[in-house]
């Protein structure tokens, strides 16, 4: 509609309150009015914003301008291009313009900071300040005992004053990252509600680690409760469906981190990201062409927009860095491959290396049971032949001890008949009072004495102790004459008997007694 041509009733209702209510914020004449809010699509809040903010200039326009003064390509630019005949490469500006790094804010709590007064000062304010400590204890005290006072004050001056709209933040208490993260979001939803955005709950320090770390985009949003903007801006843009979808899109890679400037840490990034205007968003990136580390702001956005443009300059800050950041992806990808492989080849090599120190030590283990096992068998036969060596000598030693078979005409006589092991019966004298081991010491070296092979001058083993490993038993009744008790033979079996040798084994109960 031109300027000439306005004529009111060609408006509908909406546009004729939206110019209504331009008119009488900005005082213009309403045929001047007519063309600007054409240009914002009959907002009036985009429109009172140009109209105060300066009109920027409109893209669109500018790329359809510079398409229709650009020179046509000459004739020779529509051949096909070759690898030995290609295009000339287009002019590319010598230095990247450098963007601002993004410092790493941890703010530290004003009742945190510590002041120290040089010691001269200290000595020229200490009655002051003991002035001071006695004032402030009696006025404490005074506080305490009237606490009524002040209730009683401010519920006479709150039925006087008018209600205020805005809430006190004066006194805000400093809290750490999280809380103060924790208490934004809270306020946030008490001021505007339910909402899709997924604002990161912890400090600014924390996102712009995660953002590194990660290789993701870090959108920055501060707000200033104070400023007139703020409520429309988030209303109307932040909390758009346009924008939280955008922001919430997984493939973007976006960490929402936003702040008030009333608390510490947001005023402390507002200073470092120079912030000249609220509301204000800022994009803060990896930049891996300045430097391995680096954190860099790659866009601003300040003032009040609309939700198209807001997520136009976005867009338009992501995809230029994304293709950086998918490199330096791919390369921190690589690297991550590597140390992987390197680690699964290390971890399998101390695995190999752990199963051949355990078959090292399994062939030891055998080996020393191997060589233990002969050891045992090597002595045991040492011992066997030891024991069987020193039985012999004993008996030989003991056959020449054993007393001369009396004749059978004297008196004080015991004849016993022995039947022995192998079914052979012996037949023997023996003196009464002869005790009863001469009588085993005949049994166990009968094959000695039957042979003849006694010998005169062998001598008894050292350290050899005889053990008899049968004993005699009288059959009918069945009485075992073992050695204990002292009594000679006479009085055990009488002046004749009829024995039994029964062999016994090592585990017999009855082998200790004999």
């Amino acid at each position: 509609m031109a300027d000439g041509d306005f004529d009111p009733t060609q408006l509908s209702d909406s546009q004729k309150e939206a110019l209504s209510t331009y008119t009488v914020v900005t005082n213009q004449e309403p045929s001047a009015a007519i063309s600007l809010l054409e240009r914002s699509q009959w907002n009036v809040q985009i429109a009172i914003a140009k109209f105060f903010d300066g009109e920027p200039p409109d893209p669109v326009e500018e790329a359809r301008a510079s398409m229709a003064s650009s020179p046509a390509p000459p004739a020779g630019s529509s051949r096909q291009e070759t690898l030995m005949n290609g295009f000339p490469p287009s002019p590319r500006p010598s230095n990247r313009p450098r963007l601002d790094a993004a410092p790493r804010i941890v703010p530290q709590p004003e009742h945190q900071n510590v002041y120290r007064t040089p010691f001269i000062l200290a000595l020229v304010l200490t009655p002051f300040n003991l002035i001071y400590r006695l004032l402030s204890g009696s006025l404490g005290l005074f506080a305490y005992l009237f606490s009524f006072l002040p209730r009683m004050l401010s519920g006479r001056a709150g039925s006087r004053a008018q209600p205020r709209r805005q809430r006190d933040t004066t006194g805000r208490r400093p809290l750490n990252a999280r809380d103060t993260a924790a208490r934004f979001i809270r306020e946030f939803e008490e001021e505007y509600g339910q909402h899709e955005l997924s604002f990161f709950s912890n400090g600014y320090a924390q996102a712009y680690d995660l953002a590194k770390k990660d290789l993701k985009f870090l959108l920055v949003v501060l707000l200033s409760p104070e400023h007139d903007d703020t409520s429309t801006f988030v209303r109307s843009t932040l909390l758009s469906p346009e924008v939280a979808n955008y922001i919430n899109d997984p493939q973007n890679k976006i960490i929402l981190w936003a702040g008030s400037v009333q608390d510490s840490e947001a005023y402390q990034i507002s200073n470092a990201l120079n912030c000249s205007k609220f509301p204000f968003a800022a994009v803060v990136a990896h930049t891996p062409e300045d430097s391995s580390t680096s954190m860099s702001t790659i866009a601003r956005i300040s003032g009040l927009i609309p939700p198209s443009a807001f997520v136009a300059r976005l867009r338009s800050a992501i995809s230029h860095h994304s293709t950086s950041l998918e490199r330096a992806r791919s390369s921190r990808n690589e690297q991550q491959a590597a140390r992987n492989l390197r680690e699964e080849q290390n971890s399998a090599y101390e695995r190999s290396l752990a199963q051949d120190r355990e078959r090292a030590r399994q062939r030891r283990e055998e080996e020393e049971a191997r060589s233990r096992t002969e050891r045992e068998k090597k002595a045991k036969a040492e011992a066997a032949e030891r024991a069987t060596r020193d039985l012999e000598q004993w008996r030989q030693w003991r056959a020449q001890r054993i007393p001369a078979e009396p004749s059978a005409s004297g008196e004080g006589i015991t004849r016993v008949s022995i039947r022995m092991t192998s079914g052979e019966r012996v037949v023997r004298k023996f003196r009464a009072e002869s005790d009863m081991e001469d009588l085993y010491a005949f049994v166990e070296c009968y094959d000695i004495l039957s042979g003849g092979a006694v010998s005169s001058s062998t001598s008894a083993p050292q350290g050899y102790q005889h053990r008899y490993r049968f004993r005699l038993v009288s059959p009918m009744p069945r009485v075992v004459h073992d050695l204990g008790g002292g009594d000679p033979i006479g009085k055990r079996i009488g002046r004749s008997g009829n024995l039994l040798v029964e062999s016994i084994d090592d585990d017999d109960d009855g082998y200790d007694d004999i």
